[in-house]
C-alpha cells in the first residue's frame, strides 16, 4: 500500500518512467460509506510494475495523473471509475475501456473475470468485490484481489484491440473511447429522492412530500456520519412513513423500519421531517410527475401522437435488425434515447443528410451515424409527420 507522500512520489517517478498503456482501477465503499469516493487505486504499467495507492493517506493524486497524462489508460467499465478518479485529480486524456470493447466485439459476458477467462485463459480470484474498502488496514487477501484487477488488463486490452480490428470495429471503439474521455462530469441528478425504492407505491402529493423530507434529512445525517444512507434509514421505512403520515413519534415507532432499535432522539428527528411535510401548503407540494425535457415515455406515444409511435416502432425494428447483423447490443449501436428523440421530433425534411445532422446533435458518434442514418431515414419517411 502506498499511503504517504514519500511513497507516492516514488510511485509517480516509477510510472512516469514506465512505457505503454497503464492499467487503472479503483475500489469504492458503496453500501458502507457516503458517496462514491475511491478508497483504493490500482495501477500497473510495463517498467513500473503494480502499485496500490491509498487515497485516504494520499488524497491528492493529481501529480500521478499528470505523470500519466500522455499514456493511454486502460479501464474496465470506465464510466464507473472516472467520477471517483476525477475527484482525486486523475483524469485521462486517452483511454481504452475493455468492457465496452467486449460489448462492441459481441461478447455475451463482459465482466472482467469472464472476459479474462475467455480471452486470456486465466481465472481471476473472486470474493472481495463487495467488501468495505474503507477498512484500514486492508487485509492481505483483499490487496491481492485488488492487484489482480490490473494484472492482466493491458494483456486483455491488446487481445481485444486485435479482435476489434479483425471484425472491422476498432475505429468504432476508438470513437467511443474518445467520447468517454471528453465527456464532462454528469450534472447533479434532479430530485434524487424520487428514486427511493418503493416510490411507485406513493401516489398522493402529500405523501411524496414526506418522502422528500425524510430522504433529505437522511442524506444530511449520512453525509455527517460518512455512512451509506441505507444504513441510516431504509428506503422501505421512508415509504412506510409516507403512506401512513404518522402524527407523532409514537405512531412513527409502530411502523416497519422504526422499531425498537431506533432511539427516541432519532424518532423525533424523523417525525420532525414528517411534520414539515404535513404542514406544507398545497402549492409547495411536489408534483406527481417530474418535469422532463424531450419526448414522453414511449408507452404514452400511441395516445399523444400515433404517427410518432409508428415512426418509433419502425425505427426500433430497423436499429435492432442492424445491431443483430453487426453482433453488438442495440444500445451500443445507437442510444435508445437518441432514437426516441429523432422519432418524436424528426427533421422537417426527412433526408439522410438531415437525419445524420439530427443524430450528431444528440451526441451520436460518426460510426453510429454511418450505420443508422440511412435506415432511420427509411423508417421516418415511411411514416411522415402529420401536416
Amino acid at each position: 500500500m502506498t499511503s504517504s507522500p514519500a511513497e507516492l512520489a516514488r510511485v509517480v517517478d516509477a510510472f512516469a518512467a514506465g512505457t505503454g498503456p497503464v492499467a487503472v482501477d479503483a475500489e469504492r465503499a458503496s453500501g458502507y460509506r457516503y458517496g462514491q469516493r475511491a478508497y483504493l487505486v490500482q495501477l500497473r504499467r510495463a517498467g513500473a510494475g503494480s502499485a496500490l495507492v491509498d487515497p485516504v493517506g494520499c488524497p491528492d493524486l493529481s501529480a500521478l495523473g499528470a505523470a500519466l497524462a500522455d499514456a493511454e489508460w486502460v479501464l474496465h467499465a470506465a464510466s464507473q471509475d472516472l467520477p471517483c478518479l476525477r475527484e482525486i485529480g486523475m483524469i485521462p486524456v486517452r483511454l481504452f475501456d475493455t468492457e465496452l470493447a467486449g460489448r462492441l466485439a459481441g461478447f455475451s459476458r463482459v465482466g472482467l473475470g469472464p472476459m479474462v477467462e475467455r480471452v486470456l485463459g486465466y481465472a481471476l480470484e473472486k470474493g472481495h468485490s463487495a467488501v468495505d474498502w474503507s477498512t484500514r488496514p486492508l487485509p492481505e487477501p483483499w490487496l491481492r484481489y485488488a492487484a489482480l484487477d490490473v494484472e492482466l488488463l493491458v494483456d486483455l486490452r491488446d487481445a481485444l484491440e486485435e479482435e476489434l480490428r479483425r471484425q472491422g470495429k476498432l475505429d468504432w471503439a476508438l470513437q467511443e473511447f474518445a467520447a468517454i474521455a471528453a465527456a464532462p462530469p454528469p450534472p447533479p441528478r434532479k430530485d434524487p429522492w424520487r428514486r427511493t425504492s418503493g416510490m411507485h407505491k406513493v401516489r398522493r402529493r402529500r405523501q411524496m412530500a414526506v418522502v422528500r423530507e425524510l430522504w433529505t434529512a437522511r442524506d444530511r445525517v449520512a453525509q455527517q456520519r460518512d455512512v451509506s444512507p441505507g444504513k441510516v434509514l431504509a428506503d422501505a421505512a421512508i415509504v412506510e412513513a409516507a403512506l401512513a403520515l404518522p402524527d407523532s413519534a409514537r405512531a412513527l415507532a409502530a411502523l416497519p423500519g422504526f422499531g425498537n432499535r431506533t432511539g427516541r432522539r432519532q424518532l423525533e428527528h424523523w417525525q420532525a421531517a414528517v411534520d414539515r411535510a404535513r404542514a406544507l401548503p398545497d402549492g409547495e407540494l411536489p408534483q406527481q410527475t417530474q418535469q422532463v425535457t424531450g419526448p414522453p415515455p414511449p408507452r404514452a406515444w400511441a395516445d399523444k401522437d400515433p404517427v410518432a409511435a409508428a415512426r418509433l416502432a419502425a425505427a426500433r425494428a430497423a436499429v435492432t435488425a442492424r445491431a443483430e447483423e453487426l453482433n453488438l447490443p442495440q444500445e451500443n449501436l445507437l442510444a435508445p434515447d437518441t432514437v426516441r428523440r429523432v422519432c418524436w421530433e424528426p427533421p422537417a425534411e426527412v433526408t439522410e443528410a438531415a437525419v445524420a445532422t439530427a443524430l450528431r446533435g444528440h451526441g451520436a458518434r460518426e460510426w453510429q451515424v454511418g450505420q443508422t442514418a440511412a435506415l432511420l431515414t427509411v423508417a421516418l419517411a415511411a411514416t411522415p409527420p402529420e401536416e
